[in-house]
């Protein structure tokens, strides 16, 4: 490789280093402009609180049942000794509660989301407005934006599901299991939650999930860096709670800057 592939090579992987922690810094960012606005703050905790509820009775429900649930998985070990088939069945238990909270993980914002579409389009709007607004912003009635959300989070669910369980086998592979799969799980987590926490941004800008992935993905680094970032906040216990309208507000940050629009200048000081 010539000297000036090699520096081409070293430009791009500097710019995406850039990008990544620059899409980190959204989330802080985020953040920030929800710690200084209790409106802001307490329009994002309700709905997050309502589906971590549901969360929250879905995981004992599921721990209640654990025994059956490992029995009828490893039906296989009816006819072995107690001591094997009841580790076997431990293991098993063991495996279903960490693919649930996997698959909660992933699927949690889709739902907050979606329940919680009114209070998020509020807080993304008030980003908006604080940086200066939309430029020919669509105005899309209620129901139409909840249909929309629904038919797109099901999609990312389907997606979260079909993904994450392959990934969470993978992890008990050794050596393989500890390393390389996390980190992939991260990516893809992130690149999920950026995906999702972007939609009503997008949605104001008429753009359904398609157009998402078409504008998110020649700045993928960006979009990673800022889905990393909240993925990793969302493993702390009541971390999804706690960082979603931050998660929110970060996200609204993400789309102004990937369609060009202005996030450093603040155009008003009210929220």
């Amino acid at each position: 490789m010539s000297d000036s592939q090699l520096r081409t090579v070293a430009h791009q992987t500097g710019g995406a280093a850039k990008d990544f922690f620059t899409g980190a810094g959204l989330l802080g960012r985020g953040l920030g402009l929800v710690l200084r606005s209790p409106k802001l703050l307490g329009l994002g905790l309700l709905p997050a609180l309502i589906a971590g509820l549901l969360y929250t009775v879905a995981l004992f429900a599921l721990v209640g049942f654990i025994g059956d649930l490992s029995s009828a998985v490893t039906w296989f070990a009816d006819g072995w000794s107690t001591v094997w088939r009841d580790l076997i069945r431990v293991i098993a238990g063991a495996a279903l509660i960490g693919m649930a909270g996997l698959l909660g993980v992933l699927t949690f914002t889709a739902v907050t989301l979606l329940v919680g579409d009114p209070f998020y389009e509020k807080i993304s709007g008030l980003v908006e407005h604080r940086y200066g607004g939309v430029p020919g912003a669509v105005e899309v009635p209620l129901w139409q934006s909840l249909r929309r959300s629904l038919a797109d989070s099901l999609r990312l669910i389907g997606l979260s599901v079909v993904v994450g369980v392959p990934l969470f086998v993978a992890g008990f592979i050794p050596l393989v299991g500890q390393t390389v799969v996390p980190v992939v799980g991260a990516a893809f987590g992130g690149w999920l939650l950026a995906l999702e926490l972007t939609g009503v941004p997008f949605e104001r800008r008429g753009k359904r999930l398609k157009h998402r992935r078409e504008a998110l993905r020649p700045r993928r680094p960006l979009a990673l860096g800022f889905g990393v970032a909240v993925f990793l906040c969302f493993l702390i216990p009541l971390g999804a709670i706690l960082m979603m309208p931050a998660a929110v507000a970060g996200a609204t940050l993400l789309s102004r800057k990937v369609f060009g629009l202005p996030i450093s200048v603040e155009t008003t000081r009210s929220l």
